[in-house]
């Protein structure tokens, strides 16, 4: 019986402990560098749809209050709140900030009266810019 002597094999070029490391830096950049999304009320809405709808480009941070269809109606950073302390909230916000956005998350199927009420609120303390949440239109 005749054997062969195979020529003995080099090691490999790649070191795996080095490339380990090199994966651990990548993933603890990507961990520190990750933007995560802030906290959103959890009242389920059916947003309604609009035909013209645009995003919020504006630097500042808008007032968002949330109606909902069923009572208490309004909330303000996902808690219930009245129409009265509403307006005083508008008038120690808008005081403080007079280029204040109000933006209405309201549900699809919420009391039109409640958003004319906020939206009055917010006319008498002075806040002219107001927004609503809304879905565009699917094609």
């Amino acid at each position: 019986m005749k054997f062969h002597n195979r020529p003995k094999r080099n090691t490999p070029s790649v070191i795996i402990v080095s490339l380990i490391d090199v994966l651990m830096v990548v993933l603890i950049f990507l961990l520190v560098t990750t933007t995560f999304k802030e906290f959103q009320a959890s009242i389920n809405l059916s947003i309604p749809e609009a035909a013209h709808s645009q995003t919020n480009t504006s630097p500042t941070t808008p007032l968002i209050i949330t109606i909902t269809k069923s009572d208490p109606h309004l909330h303000l950073d996902n808690k219930p709140i009245s129409i009265t302390t509403l307006e005083t909230i508008f008038k120690q916000r808008f005081a403080a900030n007079p280029r204040l956005i109000l933006s209405i998350r309201a549900d699809n199927d919420a009391p039109f009266g409640q958003i004319v009420k906020v939206r009055d609120a917010a006319h008498s303390t002075g806040i002219t810019s107001i927004e609503a949440y809304v879905k565009p239109l699917k094609p």
